[in-house]
Formats: C-alpha cells, structure tokens, sequence
C-alpha cells in the first residue's frame, strides 16, 4: 500500500509538470504573410474611452456599493487551460504557452506593475477576456503568419514573451513587479466578461480626458456594452495627459492630404478680381469644429474646407488622441490633445484612480463595460 501511494504521488507530479509545460518556441519556414485588416481581427471595432455626452457633471468618485461585489471564485489546481499560440513580430517566431502565462506576458507589457492590485487585475480580466473571444471564435485576423492565434503587438494587445520576462524582469531586478502581476492573473484566475453569454470585445486605452467614448463614435458599429461613461480619476495621476504638437502650415497640408485643393488666402484677390494663386505660407488654414461626439471628442472638423471626422485627423497627425484644441500662432499650427488612445472601452488610468479611491476590479469592469457578467473560462467551453 505504501508502495501504491508513493507510485501515485509520483504520477500526479510528473503529470502536473507536464500539463504546465514550458512555452514552446515554433520557428517559422518564410512563407507570404496574409493579409488581414485590423477591424476584421477583432470582430467588433477595439476601442478607445471618449468623455461623455448631455452635459453631466464629471462625478468626483464613484459611489460604493455597501456590499462590494465579487469577481467569480478563481479556478482552484491545474484546470486544464487553452493554448495560446502567439506570434512574436521581433524574432517571427510562434510562442505557444497556457493562457495563463499569456495574460502575465500581456499584463507586463500593458500596465505598469506599480499600479494598484485591482487595477492590475481588471487588466488581467480584460486581456484574457480579448484573447478568448478570438480563441472560441477561431479567429487568427490579422496575424502575418498561419498557426498564430495572436501577435505581439497593440494591433491585438501587446506581449511579452517569457524569455523576455526571464530576461528582463527576473534576472533584470524586477522580481517584486513580476510576482505582483502573476498575483493579479492567479487572482482573476479563468474569468472572463461576458455580454448575453459570449465574450466581450475588451478593448481598452492608457487615459481619456474626462469620459470615454460610444463605440459607434470610433468604429462606426454600435456595441451595447462600449458606451460612454464619466472617467474623471486619472485626471490628477495622469503624467502628461494633455500633449502639445506644432506643425507649419505646409506639413499639415501635405500630413492632411489637402496639397492642390483651394485654400482661402490672406489678400485673395487680386487687382483685376481674380483669385491669386495660394501658396502653403499664405494659406489661412480656417478651422471650424462642426461636432462633438457624446464623448467630448472631435467628432467632425472642418479644415481648409474640407470636413474630416476626428479619427481621420488623429491618424493623419500622429495625436494621441482625437480629443484636441487648435491655435494658430504666426505661420504654425498648435494642437493640443487630452488623453491617450482610441477611449472606447476601459481607461487603464483611470482604472488605477479608481482603485487608489477603493474600487475592487469588479467595480471598475462594471463602471467601463456597461451590462456585463463574469463567468469562467471553464464554463463557456462547456457549452
């Protein structure tokens, strides 16, 4: 009998070391990258958190509940786990490793580790919900190459690989950091945030300027649960929130793609009443605001005459944001853009300022992503 228990003991070690395995590095034979858009690869448009709309106050703090809720009990022992394979863009190179590993890799590359450990975790919950919508939906866009489920990089949600985190982080003398961030995923362990039963898209941003922002007001889709809501915590945390960018008049023609269109000038006409030729130095560049979005952002905008939505700016000018003031000043352009991101979704910031003030992840996960539940991985690959 004694024999029997020591066999046993010995086959659940062995076996326990072989579900966990160590991360498997595929090298890649060259082959032609697919083409994929982005919006494809997440089903529904990522988002970004805008301000919100109808004039409300920006609340000071968000009101406690008396009986906090909790996220769903984490999964206890070695519960089987998916596999996520990802693509490595630096190396080529496809790292498979239990989802597990994968939201820590994620959790290190797309928040701070001296963020608050709520803050961390709703991060944790909100990488592994992103990457399961993929995985169930058998979703690979986006990825350059077959056999990855994911890339690396903020096209989907950054990554570090584990020989980065070994390299880095735990020979790097940031031991203390790594163990908090694998505190946060084994906390949140296998939950995930869902909408009528299925995963949400989880799309999240570093700041906003006061409110986040509509999905439709970014991607042109409505999501339910990707609605505008007040984010006032990072505005005192928030180093370098608003940012300032300085153009010529030239650069912004040629960055907006208005070179060779009519621009009003500074003497228009000329002595026999025709319209003298306009240079970029004598352009008056007239800029007009022509609406906002229910998040306080540029929702269209005109310049030089031409109407461009507030994206369309953003992306064209390299912003941070598509929340944003303009001056002229001489023969210069400054523009001056609050927040950081897309602002659909959760506000990483802002998250932290919520925390600092109290809030547990399921309170800032609720706050973010209107109308959703939490459930277990466990739970949705049963059905």
């Amino acid at each position: 009998m004694k024999d029997f228990h020591y066999l046993r003991r010995k086959f659940k070690r062995r076996y326990a070391r072989t579900r966990r395995g160590a991360p498997r590095i595929q090298r890649l034979v060259p082959a032609a990258w697919l083409a994929a858009p982005l919006l494809a690869a997440l089903l529904l448009p990522l988002a970004i958190v805008p301000l919100r709309g109808g004039g409300q106050p920006v609340p000071k703090a968000m009101p406690q509940a008396t009986e906090r809720p909790v996220l769903p009990e984490a999964a206890a022992g070695e519960a089987p786990q998916p596999e996520v394979h990802v693509y490595l863009s630096q190396s080529g190179q496809i790292e498979t490793l239990p989802l597990e590993e994968y939201v820590s890799g994620v959790l290190a590359a797309e928040m701070p580790a001296d963020f608050e450990l709520e803050a961390l975790k709703a991060q944790a919950v909100a990488a592994r919900t992103f990457i399961m919508r993929r995985l169930v939906a058998g979703d690979s866009s986006g990825v350059p190459v077959p056999g990855a489920d994911v890339t690396d990089t903020v096209s989907h949600q950054a990554y570090v690989s584990q020989a980065a985190l070994e390299r880095d982080w735990v020979r790097g003398g940031k031991s203390a950091g790594l163990a908090k961030l694998r505190r946060a995923v084994r906390e949140t362990r296998g939950v995930i945030m869902t909408y009528k039963g299925q995963p949400i898209t989880a799309s999240f941003f570093a700041s906003s300027g006061g409110y986040t922002e509509n999905s439709e007001d970014y991607w042109n889709a409505a999501v339910p649960y990707l609605r505008s809501v007040a984010s006032p915590w990072e505005q005192e945390i928030t180093p370098n929130l608003a940012a300032t960018y300085t153009f010529s008049i030239s650069e912004l023609i040629g960055k907006l793609g208005l070179s060779g269109k009519a621009l009003p000038a500074s003497k228009d006409l000329a002595a026999s009443g025709r319209a003298k030729p306009v240079s970029s130095s004598s352009a008056q560049m007239p800029v007009k605001v022509l609406s906002l979005t229910a998040g306080h952002r540029v929702k269209e905008i005109s310049i030089g005459g031409t109407v461009f939505t507030g994206r369309e700016v953003r992306e064209k000018l390299g912003l941070r944001s598509s929340q944003f003031t303009w001056k002229r000043k001489g023969s210069e352009i400054i523009i001056t853009t609050y927040g950081n991101g897309h602002g659909v979704g959760m506000s990483q910031w802002g998250a932290n300022g919520m925390a600092k003030e109290g809030s547990t992840a399921t309170q800032i996960l609720k706050h973010y992503y209107s109308g959703i539940s939490f459930v277990q991985v466990s739970t949705l690959l049963k059905k």
